[in-house]
């Protein structure tokens, strides 16, 4: 959890390690996409919708752990112990991406060796503070909210989540949450079927925002309902059977193809709206049986977030090396691509050790 308070708390060590589960199929995704020819036919072709996952993780483990503390805490304190969990690995991510930056050009970015260094310090900056960057600044050519790390965009939207829950809805009741999350997975099939998918959310348009908090809304939301509502069971192996199931959800094919566009969009719409609430209600009834499965699962866990935020660094190297040898196959790529996903668990890791832990340490002393 966030702070020390909280551990008195019982733990679900299952769902820490759900988490990592996604990240990692989140970096397998991002590497077998370059190697696509459209968004038709990446291999990991659901892999986007760990980032739903994650909405919906955030929102049962914020319900849980705050939910019962707004007597005695503050908006202002609840925002401290936010910014103390999220913010440094936000900094250290966007400094990767910088430091990175023009070490990446390459056929498919090729005026990187153009932009001033003062540009992509001021993009460095603001992305620093996880506001989306405007499209004049967009310094990669993507049209990105965070031109210096992709996956910035699904954070701005988690503290969008944030604020509404700790200033409005955290004050709903069970009956007006459960309208709010059923008028949001309306929102979502909507959005997944008439598009094919919900991929999407990453660019500061009209269009995208929308898209981004539509995928924000429902599994947020939905999450905190089923931590209001959720009733204890005991499952057996949950870790194996969710991280089978999540695998299954996150690495199946495209459905429909082309031709029918609206199958996969179904497809989506029921794995964001039934499944991931049903993988997350599993996994929190479940319980560690072994030392081995405790492990996996803490060790998972801790290196989530950072993996998160560190992997797409490396990503553009892979991407950019992609781009410069036309013709690249999975089998020619893979051992880089497994290189990269290694180094990312080990930079994870070690990001956490030296950086993250003593840092969320230090701010949780000075902001009290």
């Amino acid at each position: 959890m966030d702070n020390n308070k909280l551990i008195t708390k019982p733990h679900y060590p299952i769902l820490d390690g759900l988490r990592g589960v996604a990240a990692i199929i989140v970096v397998t995704f991002h590497l077998t996409e370059p190697l696509a020819s459209g968004h038709l036919d990446i291999i990991v072709n659901h892999g986007y919708l760990a980032v739903d996952f994650f909405f919906l993780l955030s929102g049962f483990v914020i319900g849980y752990a705050y939910d019962d503390r707004w007597h005695k805490m503050t908006i202002g304190s609840f925002f401290k112990r936010r910014i103390e969990r999220l913010q440094p690995m936000v900094i250290l991510g966007m400094t990767l991406g910088a430091i990175g930056f023009y070490f990446t050009d390459s056929t498919l970015w090729p005026l990187i060796h153009t932009v001033p260094v003062w540009k992509m310090l001021l993009v460095m900056l603001i992305g620093y503070t996880i506001l989306p960057v405007p499209l004049s600044l967009d310094i990669r050519g993507w049209q990105e909210m965070h031109p210096l790390n992709s996956v910035g965009w699904s954070l701005f939207f988690e503290y969008i989540a944030n604020i509404l829950y700790a200033v409005w809805i955290r004050k709903f009741s069970k009956t007006t949450l459960s309208v709010l999350v059923c008028v949001a997975a309306v929102a979502l099939a909507h959005l997944a079927i008439t598009n094919g998918d919900v991929s999407g959310g990453w660019t500061l348009n009209v269009e995208q925002v929308r898209v981004g908090i539509t995928r924000t809304i429902y599994p947020f939301f939905a999450g905190l309902l089923l931590s209001r509502i959720a009733k204890p069971a005991r499952i057996r192996h949950a870790f194996l059977w969710c991280s089978v199931l999540i695998s299954i959800v996150m690495y199946m094919p495209r459905i429909g193809g082309a031709a029918h566009l609206w199958m996969n969009g179904i497809y989506e719409s029921v794995c964001i709206i039934i499944i991931f609430p049903l993988i997350v209600y599993l996994g929190a009834c479940g319980k560690v049986h072994t030392q081995m499965e405790s492990r996996v699962c803490r060790f998972l866990g801790d290196i989530s977030y950072p993996l998160y935020l560190v992997h797409y660094p490396l990503v553009y190297f892979y991407v950019a090396w992609i781009s410069n040898h036309k013709g690249i196959t999975i089998v020619q790529a893979w051992p880089y691509a497994l290189a990269i996903l290694i180094g990312a668990i080990f930079l994870a890791y070690i990001t956490l050790k030296w950086y993250d832990e003593p840092v969320r340490n230090w701010l949780r002393k000075k902001l009290g």
